[in-house]
């Protein structure tokens, strides 16, 4: 069951990729990598972090799922882009689960609750770095003027939070993810913002 969730968070994110690559106007194969990028890249530093062997490498289907968004986008993309609102939701779904299962996978390996929330930020939001900048944008991590990262934080320190207490086992990540998912969704739907320097305008 973990494993399906993943697939499907790992999906959603490679259609978003994908996305990215055609409004950048890539070819198939940097779409592909975007797609790939977004999906595993947060999984993939997680592991190395952790010194093991990284899951999208352990199976078929961390790799194939990725690539079955990009086919999709390459052929679908008007239909796809006009899903985008629905595909955000699930954006958020994934973004709670990979901070969740990022965070539990760091404790499980003893790291301190403060490193392993990180280690779960890392998890969600990484593979979206390596999408920006090889796009040739901001990482959106830099100005998270929509809270992307802070609802990803809070589902990890909600996490760490449980384990600490003796909470383990899907019943504490799916609590955490349900947070971070109802925080992001939220912040969508009534546009939360986070702070700029005192004195700074806002450019949007």
């Amino acid at each position: 069951m973990s494993e399906l969730l993943d697939l499907a968070g790992i999906f959603v994110f490679a259609l978003t990729g994908a996305l990215m690559g055609v409004r950048k106007r890539l070819d198939v194969v940097g779409m592909t990598v975007l797609a790939e990028m977004t999906a595993l890249g947060g999984g993939v530093v997680r592991d190395l972090i952790l010194n093991v062997r990284p899951t999208a490498f352990q199976s078929l289907g961390y790799v194939l799922a990725p690539l079955v968004a990009t086919v999709i986008v390459v052929f679908w993309h008007p239909h796809v882009a006009r899903l985008m609102p629905a595909i955000m939701v699930l954006d958020a779904a994934g973004l709670g689960l990979f901070a969740a299962v990022g965070t539990e996978k760091a404790l499980i390996y003893e790291l301190t609750p403060l490193h392993a929330a990180l280690l779960g930020v890392t998890t969600a939001v990484g593979g979206g770095i390596l999408r920006d900048v090889l796009a040739g944008e901001i990482p959106t991590l830099l100005y998270d003027r929509q809270l992307y990262a802070v609802p990803a934080l809070a589902g990890s320190a909600a996490m760490a939070g449980l384990y600490t207490a003796g909470l383990h086992g899907w019943p504490a990540v799916l609590a955490s993810a349900v947070l971070a998912f109802l925080l992001r969704i939220a912040a969508m739907r009534y546009g939360w913002r986070a702070p700029l320097a005192r004195g700074v305008k806002p450019s949007e």
